[in-house]
């Protein structure tokens, strides 16, 4: 399942799901565009995992739960707690980031 932010809630999100994948983006940034669709290709994969779209500029408390200081930025969080997150435009590291919050 895929999600787009809609209000900065989302610690609320994290909290209420099992597993969470979470890409941080900007409408300006190109390679977040670029992965947009890599992103939703891998929630269409995972059905048991919520996948969200979180643009880090309108959503500053959303951002602070990862950190984010590049984009994208991919964080997983399972049982509400952050596990691991990386900073790429590689969908083979994003695929990877995603089995391993599936493995544990």
């Amino acid at each position: 399942m895929i999600q787009e932010l809609e209000q900065d809630n989302l610690g609320d999100i994290i909290s209420s799901n099992n597993t969470v994948v979470v890409q941080y983006s900007a409408t300006w940034c190109g390679n977040c565009r670029i992965m947009k669709p890599k992103f939703k290709k891998l929630a269409s994969e995972n059905e048991s995992i919520l996948f969200v779209i979180a643009d880090a500029e309108k959503f500053p408390e959303s951002r602070k739960l990862a950190t984010v200081d590049n984009l994208p930025t991919f964080a997983t969080f399972k049982n509400g707690t952050f596990v691991n997150q990386v900073q790429t435009n590689k969908f083979e590291i994003l695929k990877e980031l995603v089995n391993e919050v599936t493995s544990n």
